[in-house]
């Protein structure tokens, strides 16, 4: 019985759960804010998106057609089942970055397959509710790797600019050197002119009139110029007037093993420039929110529908994203817009669209990567601390050298342990003095030669832990120690571990361990590995520093011959007894003047002093 309800309990929370990760009644009264303003945005950002898709579609080696099948189809699936009502989705250069090599590896069949793993990693995601966590990645990687891959896109285009077929090379940069040396010995300008004459008209058209679409303006120019003079430029090639007939024959069960590294980088890509392009667009709307869960299963499910009609693995597109907010967007139906905009085209512009020289693409996604890159952002950056700017060059490197993958594990690696290193460092160990209080001159002499307090600040974990192991090792000369709990911020097993060494250290050189003012949970922790467990029993584990004082002063008097014995219930020496909680000392200097008669109670905190100073 038991086990049949917590079955169904379990079946009612997956529901509940897989239930919001659908689309919601807000959505579609999203709708009825602005469908005219919806509609002028969705046209916009096709004729932006138009080029862009062609571009990395041939840039990914499926050619033109598979990247508008992205555009269309998993723009659209994104836009309905996405968790923002601004996003665009479809082909974008980052994850063109990540698909080249696999083409080259696995074939286009390989491709589609690695797209739907990518769809269902995604939806695990999702259903995992790991949105939020996906987002949590160093400014500094995000800058590294963003213009790594605008370097990475600007050489993949180098072959089409320069009208060179054939380059051959086992990296993107090598690539492009075989291409350059190619042009070398038979140059062509005509490609190079048209490469850089689009990518000069956007760059600087864009800051002339921002709102015109100049990359379809530039390649217009381009394909008119082909069509009428004989410069002999290299077309994208005849298009089906229409969408692929949906088909699951690249399906292969037995490659999944194989292809599954590659799903995996291509799923934590689409779903980290997913999520980064949704906060942009929170960022610049006014009161819009996106639900991150739900924007990874949208993500996952278009990257499932995409390879069926032929595409390429999708994400959402920050540029694209950006002109539709600009555009007026309000919802879910620009995106959609865009999405249908761009199949009417396919339907009635396939033979025209065809006609396009591939140097024009080449020089749209020129200039693409050019506005990538934010040369203050960089500068600001790696002038900010030596670490971030280690993470920035070394996750930059490490996109063009290696891969995308490999440079965000490697820019995440090293910024977590800068992070470790920053942290560690504000954990301290200070020696605080003992208050004088009423003591004779001579008692006091001697207790404070006798017992020293020590104040441990900040986190007691593995990567600051042997330091406090360290500067307690060298106490010696001393009969008591008193550790001061109380500023510790957290403690993980191996402080906890650690902090245990040291006092085992100090009590084998016959040194009494006191702590005080530890945290319930901290002590929990060193209950749980055996650290405080002794000093328990022996009374040795005191809610604040007066009480341990009175303990460690009636320990070292009673060692020089004038014993304090306390009282037979402990009062005032005992951590785990009653009545000694006050943080100010005031039941603390109660019991110590009760078993102490010829020595006047500790004085109170002096005015404007933290209860903190006696924990």
């Amino acid at each position: 019985m038991v086990v049949y309800v917590s079955v169904a309990r379990l079946t009612r929370s997956f529901g509940a759960r897989f239930a919001g990760l659908l689309p919601q009644r807000s959505d579609w009264l999203a709708v009825r804010r602005s469908p005219r303003g919806d509609l002028v945005a969705g046209l916009t950002v096709a004729v932006v998106a138009l080029p862009l898709a062609l571009a990395f579609g041939v840039t990914s080696g499926l050619g033109a057609q598979a990247g508008l099948v992205t555009a269309i189809v998993a723009g659209a699936v994104a836009a309905v089942f996405g968790g923002s009502n601004l996003q665009v989705s479809g082909p974008t250069g980052a994850m063109t970055v990540v698909l080249v090599p696999v083409v080259a590896e696995v074939g286009a069949a390989g491709v589609l397959m690695v797209g739907v793993l990518a769809g269902l990693i995604l939806i695990g995601l999702a259903v995992a509710r790991l949105g939020r966590y996906v987002r949590y990645l160093p400014t500094p990687v995000i800058e590294g790797f963003t213009a790594g891959i605008a370097v990475v896109i600007a050489l993949q285009q180098v072959p089409a600019a320069l009208g060179i077929s054939g380059a051959h090379g086992d990296k993107v940069w090598a690539v492009a050197a075989d291409a350059v040396a190619r042009f070398a010995r038979h140059p062509h300008p005509a490609p190079v002119a048209v490469a850089v004459g689009v990518a000069a008209l956007m760059l600087l058209g864009a800051r002339w009139r921002p709102g015109v679409p100049f990359s379809l303006l530039g390649v217009a120019a381009a394909t008119v110029l082909a069509e009428t003079t004989p410069i002999g430029l290299a077309r994208i090639g005849a298009l089906p007037a229409g969408l692929p007939v949906p088909s699951l024959s690249f399906l292969d069960l037995p490659a999944v093993r194989t292809l599954l590294p590659a799903a995996c980088a291509v799923a934590a890509l689409a779903a980290l420039e997913s999520l980064l392009s949704a906060t942009v667009a929170d960022a610049m709307s006014v009161s819009e929110q996106h639900d991150p869960d739900r924007e990874l299963f949208g993500q996952g499910l278009a990257n499932l529908a995409a390879p069926v009609f032929g595409g390429v693995p999708a994400t959402a597109a920050i540029a694209r994203t950006a002109v539709n907010v600009r555009a007026g967007a309000r919802s879910k139906l620009a995106s959609l817009t865009h999405a249908v905009a761009l199949a009417v085209i396919v339907l009635a512009a396939a033979p025209l669209v065809g006609r396009i020289p591939l140097a024009a693409l080449a020089g749209v996604l020129l200039a693409t990567t050019v506005r990538m890159v934010e040369a203050g952002s960089l500068l600001a950056l790696a002038r900010a601390t030596r670490g971030d700017a280690l993470v920035l060059i070394l996750t930059f490197t490490v996109t063009v050298a290696l891969d995308l993958v490999t440079a965000v594990a490697v820019g995440v690696g090293v910024a977590i342990v800068l992070a470790l290193r920053a942290v560690a460092r504000t954990a301290r160990i200070e020696r605080v003095p003992l208050e004088a209080g009423d003591h004779s001159a001579e008692e006091h002499a001697l207790l404070a030669e006798h017992i020293v307090a020590y104040r441990l600040d900040g986190p007691l974990f593995f990567a600051a832990a042997h330091t406090f192991l360290l500067q307690l090792s060298e106490i010696t000369d001393v009969r008591v120690v008193i550790l001061r709990m109380s500023r510790v911020s957290t403690v993980d097993a191996t402080g906890a571990q650690v902090l245990g060494d040291a006092i085992d250290r100090l009590r084998r050189r016959g040194i009494a361990v006191l702590l005080s003012g530890i945290a319930p949970g901290h002590e929990e922790i060193l209950k749980t590995l055996g650290v405080a467990e002794r000093l328990r029993r022996e009374g040795r584990v005191f809610p604040d520093t007066p009480t341990a004082i009175a303990y460690a002063r009636n320990h070292v008097l009673r060692h020089h011959g004038t014993d304090r014995t306390p009282p037979s219930n402990g009062a005032g020496y005992v951590g785990t007894g009653t009545g000694t909680g006050n943080d100010d000392g005031t039941t603390t200097r109660t019991a110590a003047r009760r078993s102490q008669p010829r020595t006047a109670p500790f004085r109170p905190s002096p005015p404007g002093a933290s209860p903190c100073d006696y924990c």
